[in-house]
């Protein structure tokens, strides 16, 4: 059997991070993706769809530490229902998505977010990919230009292309 979901998609809010009792971080996303087509009488139309994403352990602390209503996220996970008892003792049920991996796109709303996006690099439950710091501790593209090369890189006499650009829609 195969439970498994990749979106791309925007935050509808700012992430909502809660600490279980034992110190687990549990945050909350809620991410639009966003379908365009032609209709029938073929115009242009759109679609929203909004899911509900959660995010545990250093995951959730990455994502509330650098996400903000609209950031651009790639999310991937599995879908859960959850069964819990509301004030009037009425069992609810909440489909939602349980996020193993979390990366962090260009793009969306606010000029400053999108800082961490551009870069190329992301986060996943494993830890921060990327390379150096610069501005904020978000993952950069490149190394600046002013470090020294690591004789173990190979790619350390390949050319620059610093003058191209570095915010493509790829999300990998």
């Amino acid at each position: 059997m195969l439970n498994k979901v990749m979106l791309i998609g925007n935050l509808g809010a700012d992430p909502e991070t809660r600490f279980t009792q034992d110190g687990t971080c549990v945050c909350n996303l809620r991410v639009a993706t966003t379908e365009k087509f032609k209709g029938r009488d073929g115009n242009q139309q759109e679609k929203t769809e909004w899911h509900r994403v959660v995010l545990w352990g250093r995951l959730g602390e990455i994502a509330n530490q650098y996400l903000t209503k609209g950031s651009r996220v790639y999310i991937e996970g599995k879908i859960e229902t959850r069964k819990w008892t509301n004030k009037e003792g009425q069992d609810q049920y909440t489909t939602e998505i349980r996020c193993n991996e979390m990366k962090m796109l260009g793009g969306g709303a606010g000029g400053a977010g999108g800082g961490a996006a551009r870069s190329g690099g992301g986060q996943t439950q494993s830890g921060y990919q990327g390379g150096g710091n610069q501005g904020g501790n978000f993952p950069t593209h490149g190394g600046g230009g002013n470090a020294a090369p690591k004789s173990n890189d190979p790619f350390a006499n390949s050319p620059d292309f610093g003058d191209v650009p570095i915010d493509d829609d790829i999300p990998f």
